[in-house]
């Protein structure tokens, strides 16, 4: 049973309501304004719409100067490098077959990029990756901007893809829009002994070729990466959100039950154009309530801390406006009820396995922590996504999610969560605006008051590591990594490091105006701090020495120095120009200029 909406979320959805009121009126407008209850090709002339279907089958092409059946467009980040894309190569068959039996027509419209920063962790490549979220949604924008299509597919997967797609559909609100997920790989070796390799290797207890074995072990086959970074988050929000079929969203690949998502996607799709009865545009879909459900969802599974920038370009991407205290506050009254890893030891196979999407969504919303009545590409509220699918004899059939966990150390019901809140904290003090993931840092850890050690660039961070200059308590700084300095690359490299460092005894931290996202665990960590050192932030004032107090209890983020000699310390950028190319940097320098700061999502081209 749906329980009566907490008064937290019900104020925080007020909230966001009223301050959007503007941007989603015009918004909305103008995807009313685009809908056409005819095909939307039927606007083409016969020159461009010849065009549009020279290169279809007879059928197909038959189909389309008709003018009666909807076409749909398949928009994929498929490229067969990444493991997480490379089952995407199936996709579009299995989607034309079923759009022909639904009386529908499909097209691939277009490929997006898909980067992995996995790959380009710590590498010059990884100052492209933000960006490339933005990328994506121009991308997307193109494929779609033949006006051949009346609903769209989007298959993606990981950390700037789909918050790319997505932000680019909604350009197109007016269209219909189904997400359709790859699933994750098959659970490598166990993620503590991955993470205790990283270590051991950190401190030069094992070489290269053992921690390449370890690496290898752990990501092995096709499929998304199965830690609980944003690949998998955003796998989340979509099906949290309505934009997926319930329980796609950890289904493996390459399997019967994928398939068979796959087909009733592209079925469902065709069935809510604006040319039937069922018509439900994405504008529609995504509005105040998903946004904040997405942000409840995040909050009880311990996601990544990349969303506190994206969710908040994806909403504004619809005329929605958010900001850190809305995680901030509805993180005070949302539980934890997942443990995977970074914040446990399972992985997203284990999470599925013990109920997965099903059961947490009816946990929240037995709790009233969900909106129940949103709009979903099911055509119901989200009560049809505490359901999980399965193969019965007749076919893809859904069931009731399992009414009891099966791993308690994995998911919990909220009678008995992992924690009270939901492990975002928004800090704030004289060195400006911050967020922090605590969902992995024990209680002894979450307030660090030490030394600053100043750096501004991860390798010489690194550097003095190894060389044993940060055996003392300290909290590291590494600024001059907001989005305009260098496109705001993760610092994954570096929790090895710290985590080592704390492991020794003492009391570490880590300050900047970079990333963490996914990896954000057991060293408290404030990130995304704005203004960046770039713009003036008080980042930049800060020496070493100096003593900082993070307090993630309170909130408190505060460099003890007073305002008037802060103020006075004169800033000197340092030389930025090696930011500037290589490795296609150079293309890039338009975004680093146009980029708002994190807390508006770092959107560089909105």
């Amino acid at each position: 049973m749906t329980a009566p909406l907490n008064d937290r979320v019900r104020i925080v959805t007020s909230r966001i309501r009223e301050r959007s009121k503007d941007t989603r009126s015009d918004y909305l407008e103008r995807m009313d304004d685009a809908r056409r209850r005819e095909t939307t090709r039927a606007s083409l002339a016969c020159t461009n719409l010849a065009h549009g279907f020279a290169a279809s089958n007879p059928a197909d092409k038959e189909a389309l100067k008709q003018m009666r059946w909807p076409n749909l467009a398949i928009v994929s980040s498929y490229n067969d490098m990444l493991s997480a894309h490379q089952p995407l190569d199936r996709y579009p068959q299995l989607i034309k077959l079923a759009a022909r039996e639904a009386g529908a027509v499909a097209q691939f419209a277009g490929g997006v990029p898909a980067m992995c920063d996995g790959v380009t962790q710590g590498q010059p490549g990884m100052e492209l990756s933000l960006f490339s979220r933005d990328v994506i949604a121009m991308s997307t924008a193109i494929a779609l901007s033949h006006n051949m299509f009346d609903a769209t597919l989007c298959l993606g997967v990981c950390d700037k893809i789909v918050p790319g797609l997505l932000m680019g559909a909604l350009t197109f609100g007016h269209l219909p829009t189904i997400f359709v997920p790859a699933g994750p790989m098959p659970s490598g070796i166990p993620n503590k002994e991955k993470a205790r390799t990283r270590q051991l290797f950190a401190e030069g207890k094992v070489g290269r070729d053992a921690l390449l074995e370890s690496e290898a072990q752990s990501y092995h086959s096709a499929g998304t990466c199965t830690f609980y970074g944003t690949a998998n988050s955003n796998q989340m929000l979509m099906e949290v959100m309505g934009l997926h079929l319930p329980g796609a969203a950890f289904v493996s690949p390459n399997t019967p039950l994928r398939d068979a998502l796959t087909s009733e996607a592209a079925k469902r799709v065709s069935r809510i154009t604006s040319l039937g009865e069922n018509y439900l545009p994405l504008a529609r879909t995504i509005d105040e309530r998903a946004i904040v459900n997405a942000i409840v969802g995040l909050l009880a599974t311990g996601g990544s801390t990349n969303h506190t920038l994206h969710l908040v370009a994806m909403a504004r991407a619809a005329g929605i406006v958010i900001n850190w205290d809305d995680f901030s506050d509805l993180s005070e009254v949302v539980p934890l009820l997942a443990r995977i890893y970074p914040n446990g030891s399972a992985d997203v196979n284990h999470f599925h396995a013990a109920g997965g999407m099903g059961f947490l969504i009816r946990e929240l919303l037995s709790a009233g922590l969900l909106h129940g009545d949103t709009t979903t590409v099911m055509g119901t509220g989200l009560r049809a996504y505490t359901q999980e699918p399965w193969l019965s004899p007749n076919g893809l059939a859904w069931r009731d999610a399992p009414a009891a966990t099966g791993d308690r150390d994995v998911l919990r019901p909220v009678t008995d969560p992992f924690g009270t809140d939901g492990g975002l904290k928004l800090l704030q003090g004289n060195l400006g605006r911050a967020v922090i993931k605590t969902s992995a840092v024990h209680a002894h850890h979450r307030v660090v008051e030490a030394p600053a050690a100043v750096f501004e660039d991860q390798e010489d961070v690194m550097k003095a590591f190894k060389a044993g200059d940060l055996n003392r308590d300290c909290i590291v700084v590494v600024r001059y990594q907001g989005p305009k300095a260098n496109g705001m690359p993760e610092l994954h490299q570096l929790t090895p490091a710290l985590t080592s460092l704390q492991s020794k005894g003492f009391k570490v931290a880590l300050v900047t105006d970079g990333r963490m996202s996914g990896a954000s665990g057991a060293v408290p960590a404030a990130i995304h701090l704005t203004p960046e050192s770039l713009s003036g932030g008080p980042l930049a004032r800060v020496q070493n020495g100096d003593v900082i107090t993070l307090d993630s209890f309170s909130g408190a983020l505060q460099v003890h120095v007073a305002d008037d000699v802060l103020a006075r310390r004169a800033t000197t950028a340092p030389d930025l120009s090696r930011n500037n190319h290589g490795v296609g940097r150079e293309l890039f320098a338009t975004f680093r200029a146009a980029a708002g700061d994190a807390e508006m999502g770092a959107i560089a081209s909105m």
